[in-house]
């Protein structure tokens, strides 16, 4: 076992429930060596929801919550005004995150709180079955669209710069160098951090979604499908768009907001 993942990683829950070929070990290891890079293990508090994608930190050696469906970015955000000076960093997928969680994914990027997200986007929900999720393609057919999905998908990371997130940045999970710098500069960014991960999953999405069960094959379809963008550079019709896309480092932080209040009325927190 690599030394590192042997350092973070709880050797007694193994193996873990993702199923082979799933992109989530990717992201975890991703995480593990951003967390280790930045020496913050001990002030670094982790959560998540439910799904695939939420068990990423329930094997960690660290302090996690995982908490209920759509909750782990309220759960966060009160753990962050609880204790200011730890690092939140929250775990969702894309049905946890913008379908139940979305109103809390909301009202987090507008109050620019300092919490880091990480949504691992597999464009359906895996753990219990394989239904449309908000980020389907359009025209998937799953369980709960067998005539093919009529919705245009949700762009997260779109969302979340348009409703304020100040630090917004997507890869996949054929990025993974990249990946773990992101969740690097996330972290280290005073603000809401949104990081989208896209990501495979050849057991529920393989066959529909992505027309490919073979993971290798659909990480490459990633790398054909992406480019990586910079800022001023033209978009791409059919791409998606991959890399920094928002970076304000002038956003006023939520907890300093409230701190402002509280001083301006007498009151020192």
């Amino acid at each position: 076992m690599n030394d590192l993942y042997a350092k973070y990683i709880k050797k007694e829950a193994l193996p873990t429930l993702f199923c082979p070929g799933c992109g989530n070990g990717i992201v975890q290891y991703a995480a593990i060596e951003a967390f280790e890079k930045l020496g913050i293990r001990n002030d670094t508090a982790c959560v998540s929801g439910i799904g695939c994608s939420s068990w990423i930190p329930c094997y960690f050696k660290m302090d996690v919550m995982h908490t209920t469906h759509g909750r782990a970015i309220a759960f966060a955000e009160g753990l962050k005004i609880a204790q200011p000076d730890k690092n939140i960093v929250v775990f969702s997928g894309d049905g946890d995150c913008l379908a139940i969680g979305g109103n809390h994914l909301l009202h987090a990027c507008a109050r620019n709180i300092d919490i880091t997200v990480i949504m691992i986007n597999n464009m359906i929900y895996g753990m219990t079955g394989g239904q449309k999720s908000p980020a389907t393609p359009t025209g998937a057919k799953t369980h709960t669209s067998p005539y093919g999905a009529a919705d245009v998908p949700m762009k997260g990371s779109e969302l979340a710069m348009t409703i304020g997130a100040s630090y917004v940045a997507r890869w996949t999970t054929a990025h993974p160098v990249q990946l773990e710098k992101a969740i690097e500069e996330g972290i280290k960014h005073k603000g809401f951090s949104f990081i989208e991960v896209l990501s495979q999953c050849p057991v529920q999405a393989g066959k529909n979604v992505f027309k490919e069960k073979d993971p290798v094959k659909i990480m490459e379809m990633f790398k054909e499908q992406t480019y990586v963008w910079h800022e001023g550079d033209p978009e791409q019709p059919g791409k998606t768009k991959i890399g920094l896309l928002k970076k304000d480092d002038d956003a006023i932080e939520y907890i300093d907001r409230v701190n402002n209040v509280l001083r301006e009325n007498g009151i020192e927190r």
